[in-house]
């Protein structure tokens, strides 16, 4: 048995129209979710199983839709939450880095996800990513150079070498 709380606005999202959302979560791991109104989320079941399912629920927790958390019912999928109150004490601090990890009408978050074929998520204090394992770490390392300071333009080309290994990865099969 696992506990797990999520924002009580994203309950909906978890549960889905008639419970749908959370029907299919314990169908694929086998195991039964109690939700509650406040966010709290008991996962009973085997232990492996109910691991994986935690992925999923705090994907949808930290603001992901359903259609993309379940992306993690694949086993080559990550999730991975940076909080930014770990590097940054000030709401006005982690705002500002939300903005730089966002840029300009959304052109960073973009490049990052199109480059890493991830999705990234960025609600209340952390920023999100599902992605595939063999890109996960290019997509935490995009977001870590911006949060470090780095120009965008450091950031973007980057991008423009992870395009190149993604290439030749997926080339040697």
């Amino acid at each position: 048995m696992d506990i797990i709380r999520i924002p009580e606005e994203r309950v909906g999202e978890l549960v889905g129209k008639n419970g749908e959302h959370k029907k299919k979560i314990e169908e694929k791991y086998g195991i039964e979710i109690k939700v509650d109104k406040e966010g709290e989320v008991t996962l009973i079941g085997s232990g492996a199983d109910t691991f994986f399912a935690k992925d999923v629920v705090a994907a949808i927790g930290r603001g992901f839709e359903f259609g993309e958390a379940i992306k993690l019912f694949k086993d080559d999928y990550l999730f991975h939450v940076i909080d930014l109150r770990d590097q940054f004490n000030s709401d006005k601090a982690q705002k500002r880095m939300k903005g730089r990890v966002i840029g300009e009408k959304g052109k960073i978050k973009t490049e990052i996800e199109k480059a890493t074929e991830s999705t990234i998520c960025i609600y209340g204090h952390t920023i999100s990513i599902i992605a595939p394992a063999d890109m996960m770490e290019f997509a935490k390392e995009a977001i870590f150079k911006i949060l470090e300071g780095a120009p965008h333009t450091t950031a973007l080309n980057y991008l423009h070498i992870v395009r190149e290994r993604k290439l030749a990865i997926r080339l040697k099969g």
